[in-house]
């Protein structure tokens, strides 16, 4: 299977971009898997005006790539941009949307109708010009000049990510500096019908690259081999990059965690994998499975961990409905054993969009340190989480499903079978 990526076809010709209607899967059910790409980025900018209409925002300079893409769509070296803090976009409540980009490469984004205007960064140089005066002043300059013409006398400006310099120069421009990460995230925790496109979308690539893995488990392959596959795969199919290593094996499966190696795997033992994938048009697909590596049958004490963790996963999207509250979630959530308490997963669920988003909603007895209350609402899509395994423990299942909570319940967005030798049932 291969995925076109139209949001990001790097064809200057806008004509050229296919539209593909929003249209319902196959089987029935409520979750589109085309969808038009105007749309996309038109619903997606219009939600975040409606965030910062909301808040009291006059405007947003965002530097986080995934911020921008959601945005604009627009997208350049994006692995390089996570790191370097250089390319920015100023969002008005009201006015033009303009791209700060890095020098010679505004081509690449400027033929997206989101993108009214391009200039070249103040601050192209991270780790030397953003940490002076010689950027971050007429990096405050030219904001604040463009705040004057568009913000109607409204000084409130939010910024996700910036060194100390640059926030300071805004406030030396009479600005006021506002830290709109959670705002933004939490804005993005409702998809549009076209984003829950683009889930699907990335969530079918991943389950492709899953079962090239599975196909290629077998004793004398190591944990590396069997990444690099997953990985390739998902590069194949128009995907992006994948977030972490999380493939492991045999006694490295406990605790969970531990990232790809060159371990050789051996018969009877147990791989187990997280895809984290920024998959095609620059969605994430999460899921986690578990597998058992043959000849042979599982032993007892694996299918009773497998079959705990796939107890908890199920008992936990069973309770999912939309008006819950995070915190009911955590109160009527798959009592782990005492023994496996110590090595529990940190969440029971959390959102899913472009990476792992907001909501995050920690067990209950860890709520209060790592989670904050909220409603949960149709629209959003989440992974439920089960990692089982005990300390002094040989073997660690991990397994993880990812949804779609609708009007009703939730909606499946991952399909990808469960071992059914771990499961217990005969073939």
């Amino acid at each position: 299977m291969s995925i076109v990526d139209f949001e990001n076809l790097t064809d200057n010709e806008p004509d050229a971009i296919p539209v593909v209607p929003s249209a319902p899967m196959a089987n029935g059910d409520s979750i589109p898997t085309a969808f038009d790409p105007v749309q996309l980025r038109g619903g997606r900018l219009k939600r975040l005006r409606a965030m910062m209409a909301e808040q009291g925002y006059a405007a947003l300079v965002l530097f986080d790539p995934y911020n921008q893409r959601y945005a604009t769509g627009s997208r350049n070296m994006f692995g390089y941009f996570l790191r370097n803090s250089t390319r920015y976009i100023y969002v008005p409540l009201e006015g033009p949307v303009i791209l700060f980009e890095y020098p010679g490469s505004a081509h690449v984004s400027t033929w997206l109708e989101t993108i009214d205007e391009a200039r070249t960064s103040k601050v192209v140089w991270s780790a030397v010009n953003q940490r002076d005066n010689m950027s971050s002043d007429p990096f405050g300059i030219e904001i604040a000049e463009l705040m004057e013409e568009h913000g109607k006398g409204n000084k409130k400006i939010g910024m996700d990510r910036c060194t100390m310099n640059l926030a300071r120069s805004l406030e030396a421009q009479g600005l006021d500096v506002y830290d709109c990460m959670q705002d933004t995230l939490h804005c993005r925790r409702i998809k549009t019908p076209e984003e829950i496109a683009c889930l699907a979308q990335s969530m079918a690539g991943s389950e492709a690259a899953v079962a090239e893995v599975e196909a290629a488990i077998k004793p004398g392959i190591t944990e590396n081999e069997l990444f690099a596959i997953m990985y390739g795969d998902v590069i194949r199919q128009g995907g992006e990059f994948i977030e972490t290593r999380l493939l492991s094996s045999g006694p490295r499966t406990n605790p969970w965690f531990n990232e790809a190696s060159n371990r050789v795997i051996r018969p009877g033992e147990l791989v187990a994998l997280d895809t984290d994938t920024i998959g095609c048009h620059g969605y994430y697909s999460d899921f986690s499975r578990t597998f058992h590596v043959g000849p042979g049958k599982p032993t007892a004490y694996q299918q009773s961990l497998y079959r705990m963790a796939y107890d908890q996963v199920h008992h936990n999207m069973g309770i999912l409905k939309p008006g819950m509250s995070y915190r009911e979630i955590a109160e009527s959530a798959w009592k782990i054993p005492e023994r496996f308490l110590d090595r529990r997963y940190p969440s029971i669920i959390h959102g899913v969009g472009m990476h792992g988003e907001t909501p995050l909603v920690a067990h209950h007895m860890d709520f209060d340190r790592f989670s904050k209350d909220g409603i949960l609402e149709p629209g959003m899509v989440v992974s439920v989480e089960s990692y089982i395994g005990e300390v002094g423990g040989a073997d660690g299942v991990k397994l993880e499903e990812e949804v779609l909570v609708t009007d009703t319940g939730i909606e499946k967005l991952s399909r990808y079978p469960f071992d059914e030798a771990l499961l217990g049932k005969e073939f």
